[in-house]
């Protein structure tokens, strides 16, 4: 009996050999493929479902439209120069940079600052590969974001990399040249539409201003043709203003992401933007709605509404800061991964509306508030308000810091004094007895002794934002948040 059991055994062991080497019997029995099947072509799509999934097509790739319709916007550009004397503009693979504070009127970004000199390049970086020269800032605060269309940081140029006076080379991602004698590093984009942003610190000192000035002109984005390995300079105060008549007179942001044309431009960016580790299903999906909707016009027409209801529904509410980022205590709010959202796509739109090209979080550090300390809405006309940092509790930075008053468009209060923030830049700070400091944020005078620590504000609603740049652990780790902002009784 045992004989027979240990040869029924033998036998049963022989016919599952057999069949595991009949050509063809494992892919049956065993079906895990290596690649997942997609949305098959030809399914029918009710005009619901492309409503539906047009929202979060439109939620996922609006950042990406806006930054592509910007680097299109500079193919116009004949030279480094000024969009109506307010704004930076360069052609592409170029750079322009202002020679002071950006100007109140300008309507081309949300929640710029009065801080540094800003510049602008945008890249095409498969057309050319291009030399960022960087000049001896000394101990002046500087930093130079280099991002690419998903809004995400791809270099680290900054005071706080301690980076190298020099030469530096951006390349895309299929880039396969030599570095050349002289250049300091290699900074590769995985993506070929990207931008460098240099920013420097300046303070409200005319003197300061001059200095800054000598290395604002020393600041030079240019294709690699064109690297001598020298440093090239230009004078930005003498590039030229071009007139601008068609957004001169908004009270709102240009807009970048015009609805009704969204979904003609989101199949050139899904070709732009390599997809992140895990989204090629979602590339598949969005291509299979796409493709759908070309073929079909009452599918185009649904897509089209579900752009123009979700930016009316889902992304102009993003432009509250009560809305975006993470709670901090007195209705603060902090953006915890910026420029490296990754596949958080709402905090990416949110930052995109509201507060497009942050920096990385190790560079600056970015607080939001639209509440006082009750969590009514802050608003010019119903009240004064105060903001008071204790002896020892300013922002703790190794940078510079700054608060300042936007609009209910995020834009400057373009006011009298024309005073838009306080901060590090300010040496007539007075300070309280008892060694804190006491700013004033309301829309008529607190007295002629407190006016040196006064940022007006409209009379109406508006925005209070802390900036934080080079930010302490503390700030990081959220040891360190913004004290409330308290209505005056």
């Amino acid at each position: 009996m045992e004989t027979l059991k240990l040869n029924l055994k033998t036998v049963i062991l022989l016919l599952m050999t057999a069949v595991l080497v009949i050509p063809g019997y494992s892919q049956v029995q065993n079906p895990v493929k290596n690649e997942v099947p997609g949305p098959q072509p030809g399914t029918i799509m009710t005009k619901e479902y492309v409503y539906q999934m047009g929202k979060f097509m439109y939620i996922w790739g609006w950042p990406m439209v806006n930054v592509h319709n910007r680097i299109l916007g500079m193919r116009e550009v004949p030279e480094p120069g000024r969009n109506g004397g307010v704004v930076p503009v360069a052609p592409l693979n170029h750079v322009s940079l202002l020679t002071d504070y950006m100007d109140p009127m300008q309507r081309y970004v949300v929640c710029p600052n009065q801080d540094v000199a800003y510049g602008v390049s945008f890249l095409a970086l498969d057309e050319s590969p291009v030399v960022v020269q960087i000049p001896d800032f000394g101990d002046r605060f500087w930093v130079y974001q280099v991002g690419n269309l998903r809004t995400d940081g791809v270099g680290r140029l900054g005071k706080m990399y301690d980076t190298k006076p020099g030469f530096y080379l951006v390349v895309g991602p299929d880039w396969k040249g030599e570095t050349p004698k002289g250049v300091n590093a290699v900074i590769r984009s995985d993506m070929n539409e990207s931008y460098v942003l240099p920013r420097v610190f300046l303070t409200d000192d005319p003197k300061d201003k001059a200095e800054a000035l000598k290395l604002i002109n020393q600041i030079m984005v240019y294709p690699l043709s064109k690297f001598t390995g020298k440093m090239q300079t230009m004078d930005y105060t003498k590039t030229p203003s071009f007139p601008d008549p068609k957004h001169a007179n908004l009270q709102e942001e240009v807009s970048w992401v015009i609805p009704e044309k969204y979904f003609d431009e989101l199949p050139d960016i899904l070709k732009l933007v390599p997809p992140l580790k895990g989204e090629e299903s979602l590339y598949a999906l969005f291509n299979s709605i796409l493709d759908a909707a070309k073929a079909n016009p009452e599918l185009k027409a649904a897509l089209v509404k579900s752009a123009v209801d979700a930016e009316k529904e889902l992304i102009r509410p993003l432009r509250d800061f009560k809305n975006i980022g993470v709670p901090v205590g007195n209705y603060w709010t902090t953006p915890r991964n910026g420029a490296e959202f990754g596949t958080d796509y709402l905090s990416r739109v949110a930052m995109a509306k509201s507060n497009i090209f942050i920096n990385l979080g190790n560079e600056t550090s970015y607080f939001y508030q639209d509440m006082d300390s009750q969590g009514v809405r802050l608003n010019g006309k119903d009240g004064n308000y105060t903001i008071t940092f204790e002896k020892g509790k300013f922002p703790p930075v190794k940078g510079f810091w700054s608060l300042t008053v936007y609009n209910n468009a995020h834009l400057f209060y373009d006011n009298p004094q024309k005073v838009f923030s306080k901060g590090t830049k300010n040496k007539d700070l007075k300070y309280n007895p008892d060694g804190s400091l006491t700013l004033y944020v309301q829309h008529t005078s607190p007295g002629k002794d407190k006016e040196s620590n006064w940022v007006p504000a409209p009379a109406d609603v508006f925005s209070v934002y802390l900036r934080a740049y080079w930010p302490d652990e503390d700030v990081l780790t959220l040891r360190w948040t913004p004290p409330a902002v308290k209505k005056e009784k």
